[in-house]
């Protein structure tokens, strides 16, 4: 049997870039690293695309509903720098976290669309939604108050037991 040798390759994920620096002092000894700023940086470099994923089936009394409202687009001025991981609201910039910048990436991309709690917990968390997701209101409530602070006309509506989608205030 003859042994092929295969090469590893370490991806490390920092979105600051004292953090890159820390991260590429403790994978120096790896054959070969990467080191991003996001997932997404991570995943347009290593062209890797997922196939988009279908938005789980609703009970029978509560359609999920996922199409944007018609003519919906983010307010002007108002973008998600994923390179620097903040929120931009015309000349105000506020940092966010890791979680608050995927979810925002998410409403921003698509606004007027009801994200349904279980595309967005596969999208920002990365597995499936479970309990009653606590977790995500809290993710939710930072972003409102981040997206006050910059007077943004932006906010982020609930629509009760299915998801949320981004709106105009």
């Amino acid at each position: 049997m003859r042994r092929i040798r295969v090469a590893s390759l370490a991806i490390g994920i920092a979105s600051s870039p004292a953090e890159r620096r820390q991260l590429a002092q403790l994978l120096g000894g790896s054959e070969a690293f990467l080191i991003v700023s996001s997932v997404d940086q991570a995943r347009r470099f290593l062209d890797v695309v997922e196939p988009p994923h279908d938005p789980p089936a609703a009970p029978p009394d509560q359609p999920v509903v996922t199409e944007a409202t018609p003519g919906a687009a983010p307010p002007p001025g108002l973008t998600v720098d994923s390179d620097r991981r903040v929120l931009r609201w015309l000349d105000r910039e506020i940092e966010l976290t890791r979680l608050e910048h995927d979810l925002l990436r998410c409403l921003v991309g698509a606004p007027g669309r009801v994200w349904t709690y279980e595309l967005l917990h596969r999208e920002v968390w990365g597995n499936e939604h479970l309990g009653r997701g606590s977790d995500m209101h809290s993710v939710v409530r930072r972003v409102r108050r981040k997206l006050a602070r910059l007077n943004a006309a932006a906010t982020i509506h609930a629509v009760r037991g299915v998801g949320f989608r981004l709106a105009p205030v």
